[in-house]
């Protein structure tokens, strides 16, 4: 009798880089078969088939090794980040490990990416993302909609700058309600994003 399983998406949390430790990875080969293979995304998660029927027991044991669980599938992702070269409290981590907390695991109606990178040189890849975020100094700049792939990629319109932390996670949650609640079935954000109307998102903050 097969067992049921489901896909979880797993990563080290908001920290300087994607990184995860021995003991965590001892932990993740405790649930994999011996010929299973995990795959390694481009948002710095593994992802992973646990059974369903002791998923949540399985889910606490990760978060108490220090792992972060998040559902697979139209949620938004955890945030990909750069890897803070400058130190934690330069480059915003603590704002990036709040925004993380805000927003990853929504549901929305087709998987949104969000990004945040410390400083201008944006190796977080904010610029071609759902969401971005970039910090300057000590304010943020937001970008949305933008696309990575495809002969129509493109980068994000910035939509506002010289953000507050606390203006920052406001906005990007309002922005995620208006997507959340006016989105339409599997319609990706940078979609939603030319249908609306970036002047018309702007009004709508």
């Amino acid at each position: 009798m097969s067992v049921e399983k489901i896909k979880i998406a797993v990563n080290g949390g908001i920290q300087f880089g994607a990184k995860l430790n021995a003991k965590q990875l001892a932990l993740l080969a405790k649930y994999l078969d011996e010929d299973q293979e995990v795959e390694l995304t481009t948002f710095q998660q593994i992802y992973l088939e646990i059974p369903q029927s002791n998923a949540n027991e399985i889910m606490q044991e990760f978060r108490l090794s220090g792992l972060s669980c998040y559902p697979v599938g139209n949620y938004v992702k955890s945030l990909r980040t750069c890897n803070f070269c400058k130190g934690s409290e330069e480059e915003g981590m603590p704002i990036a490990q709040e925004l993380n907390r805000i927003i990853a695991g929504r549901e929305v109606p087709f998987t949104l990416k969000a990004a945040y990178t410390g400083c201008p040189v944006g190796c977080g890849e904010p610029l071609v993302n759902d969401i971005g975020i970039m910090k300057i100094k000590d304010t943020y700049s937001l970008y949305i909609g933008g696309k990575a792939t495809g002969k129509d990629a493109e980068i994000g319109t910035l939509l506002m700058k010289e953000l507050s932390p606390e203006e920052l996670y406001r906005n990007v949650e309002e922005i995620l309600e208006l997507y959340i609640n006016e989105g339409k079935k599997r319609e990706k954000f940078y979609k939603f994003v030319n249908r609306i109307g970036i002047d018309q998102i702007k009004e709508r903050l």
